[in-house]
């Protein structure tokens, strides 16, 4: 199994190529976007669709084939096989059937954005694309909320406003969040801001919400970290009972000093759900 492009096709390793163009067929996730990346580099071996509606089939085809001593690649559309992509699958039947799997390393959307994020942690939690349901997504990031590891998630562009208000909501203002868009393509984009700031940059241009994302979040704070944050929210909620919701959220960073943009979209989510 090896790992393709995730979006610029000088990307694939040498090995990479070497691999494809010994393989007696090459698994994929879809042969029309294989197909075209092989024929950049004059690769034509015969292919073998391996998809998630047909995980259990397409294995049972590959062990056959290895069984009488043919070479098969796997691969996906883009970054590694079986990283929220098909491909865990079949690497279990193969493994069980008794037979040789070789990972071949190469592009991973997640490792490439955590290592342009700027993100300070030698910890992270890769969690891949939420449930669609939002009860159920809810419930999956309420699990995450005292996760201390940098936290990856996966988006498709037309999900990415929803998502990042159920980020907002789970983790608070002042996390910070940052998204990695389209990347190494022509219209790449990396983001960082607290998350009070990340729907406002979503919905400034329209173009910030195309492509496909990976989502970086700071995990939960030291205990030292927690406690400034409480003692901020106290004397926020504590200001609000006596003063308007931009005056509260001065004078709360003038104390804190706490950023002021972020303590005000703090209180603004303070002052709706009190008056709900």
């Amino acid at each position: 199994m090896l790992a393709t492009p995730i979006g610029n096709v000088c990307d694939i390793s040498l090995r990479a190529l070497h691999v494809l163009s010994m393989a007696d067929a090459i698994a994929c996730e879809d042969t029309r976007n294989t197909s075209h990346l092989l024929s950049r580099y004059g690769i034509t071996q015969h292919l073998i669709a391996a998809h998630e509606h047909n995980e259990r089939e397409a294995a049972e085809k590959i062990i056959s084939r290895l069984q009488q001593g043919e070479r098969i690649a796997l691969v996906s559309d883009a970054g590694t096989p079986a990283v929220s992509d098909p491909g865990a699958r079949i690497v279990a039947a193969v493994r069980a059937a008794g037979l040789r799997v070789v990972p071949l390393p190469g592009a991973s959307a997640a490792v490439t954005a955590l290592s342009a994020s700027g993100l300070i942690n030698d910890r992270f939690h890769f969690i891949g694309f939420l449930p669609n349901k939002g009860k159920q997504r809810e419930l999956a990031l309420h699990k995450l909320a005292h996760d201390s590891a940098t936290m990856v998630f996966y988006e498709a562009p037309h999900r990415i406003v929803e998502t990042v208000d159920a980020l907002l909501l789970a983790f608070g203002p002042l996390r910070q969040i940052v998204l990695a868009r389209e990347l190494t393509k022509l219209f790449e984009s990396i983001h960082q801001c607290p998350l009070a700031q990340a729907p406002e940059w979503l919905a400034a241009d329209a173009n910030r919400q195309r492509g496909e994302f990976v989502i970086l979040v700071a995990g939960a704070q030291t205990s030292v970290d927690a406690e400034v944050e409480a003692e901020t929210e106290r004397v926020l909620q504590i200001l609000l009972a006596e003063l308007p919701v931009k005056q509260a959220a001065a004078l709360a960073a003038q104390i804190t000093g706490q950023k002021k943009n972020a303590l005000y979209e703090r209180a603004l989510q303070i002052r709706d759900s009190t008056s709900t």
